[in-house]
């Protein structure tokens, strides 16, 4: 997304400092960062040095302006694809709540006649195998496959926010978190003139 698109999408309602013009960089970031929601390998493909891109791609997340930029191009992607919450809701919901008794036939494992649109949406795949026979007719194997119904479950009660993860984060082996000496107990001050001089001194 271009920069003039991107700060069109800003409402009167955000603060001076969500306003603020971003660098060249920093817009780069943006863009990538919608490409596939990863802060580091953005940064990274907008011209960050690798070394202290997780760093200062967690960092750019949290710069004012470059969030700012960031929400309103995901909440105009959603617009764009009649995306919203709820919808996200109510598909979980199909795939959670399913029972393949309601859809599948049990005995020849065929779609039930008054399966509708919203029964079958918790269907995954369908494989129809024909073995033929020498002196009679074909065996036809069915298999229906319906979506991982714990897995959704658990998408479902995270965004309900009945299930909260709870991670343990350690280095290699189990260790401590090794952080790089450049960025190793700066301030967030300190971290963002670290970004702008790896911007070349951009404003």
């Amino acid at each position: 997304m271009a920069k003039d698109e991107t700060c069109d999408l800003l409402d009167g309602g955000l603060s001076e400092e969500e306003r603020r013009p971003l660098t060249l960089k920093q817009q780069a970031f943006v863009d990538e960062f919608l490409v596939d929601r990863n802060a580091t390998q953005a940064a990274i493909r907008a011209g960050y040095s690798p070394r202290t891109a997780e760093q200062l791609g967690y960092q750019l997340l949290h710069h004012p302006s470059v969030r700012a930029r960031i929400d309103a191009a995901i909440a105009e992607q959603s617009r764009r694809l009649g995306i919203n919450a709820d919808r996200v809701l109510l598909e979980l919901a199909k795939l959670a709540l399913a029972n393949p008794l309601d859809v599948i036939e049990a005995l020849d494992a065929t779609i039930k006649d008054g399966a509708t649109r919203e029964d079958t949406a918790a269907i995954q795949s369908i494989k129809v195998k024909t073995i033929p026979q020498k002196d009679d007719e074909p065996i036809i194997e069915r298999e229906v496959r319906m979506y991982d119904k714990n897995k959704s479950l658990e998408l479902l009660g995270k965004f309900l926010g009945m299930v909260v993860d709870k991670r343990e984060i350690t280095g290699k082996d189990g260790g401590p978190i090794q952080v790089a000496g450049r960025v190793q107990g700066l301030s967030t001050a300190e971290l963002q003139a670290l970004i702008t001089k790896s911007e070349g001194g951009e404003g």
